[in-house]
């Protein structure tokens, strides 16, 4: 049994989509960000950084002492070798997923998440951050829609980690106004991962825990927004 210690969000989708896909038992733990529970000492314990998703899986391959775990990239790379399912063996191949799976973590979350923060949460409206995230946003489109262009996927024919972490970064493309008619082959890749089953299960899943926005008041937006280094 895996722990899945999560919330509503991109990063933490792309936990669900794994585990719905590779058919793993897990429980859900929900941790409210918009309520703070990110800074319990328990939910600390396992992920220092305060952000979700974090996991345990209470047997690991090998047996031993429960494993836990944080950082969405960090997981999928931990359940995919687990597994031996949506990554391959072979180093050529391998080497194409990571580098995607690396892209996405250091590339389209932050930018897609920045551009979240100055298009829909920042308290004033900035317009050189918002031309700037949007603008970045669509280049990283751009990037994928030319790496779609002739292959299923972003690390070849196979479905993988990769393709998991950046779909649910792409989900809320209208709120990152970006318009996918403008990347024909990322609208492609995006639709055909749409229809899968595990995908639609996943996102069924997150719709009975949660179908509020995380920053619904001030005191949300200063949980979320307001942390320094104490």
């Amino acid at each position: 049994m895996i722990d899945l210690h999560y919330w509503t969000t991109p990063n933490g989708h792309k936990i669900t989509l794994f585990l719905e896909e590779a058919g793993l038992p897990y429980s859900i733990h929900p941790v409210n960000i918009g309520k703070g529970d990110q800074f319990a000492p328990d939910f600390l314990a396992i992920a220092p950084n305060n952000r979700i998703p974090a996991i345990v899986d209470h047997e690991p391959a090998g047996g031993g002492e429960p494993i836990s775990l944080f950082e969405s990239g960090a997981i999928l790379l931990y359940l995919a070798d687990k597994t031996g399912r949506f990554i391959p063996q072979e180093p050529h191949a391998r080497a194409e997923v990571l580098q995607w799976l690396f892209w996405q973590m250091g590339g389209l979350g932050p930018m897609a998440g920045q551009n979240h923060h100055f298009t829909q949460y920042a308290p004033e409206t900035i317009p050189y951050a918002i031309d700037r995230y949007v603008r970045e946003t669509a280049r990283l489109y751009g990037v994928m829609d030319k790496r779609l262009a002739d292959r299923p996927f972003l690390a070849g024919e196979g479905y993988s980690i990769a393709d998991m972490a950046s779909y649910p970064w792409i989900v809320p493309h209208e709120r990152q106004r970006q318009d996918l008619a403008d990347f024909p082959n990322l609208k492609r890749w995006f639709e055909a991962i749409a229809e899968r089953p595990a995908t639609k299960r996943a996102y069924a899943l997150a719709d009975t825990i949660n179908t509020a926005p995380s920053v619904s008041d001030e005191e949300s937006r200063r949980i979320l927004f307001g942390q320094g280094a104490r």
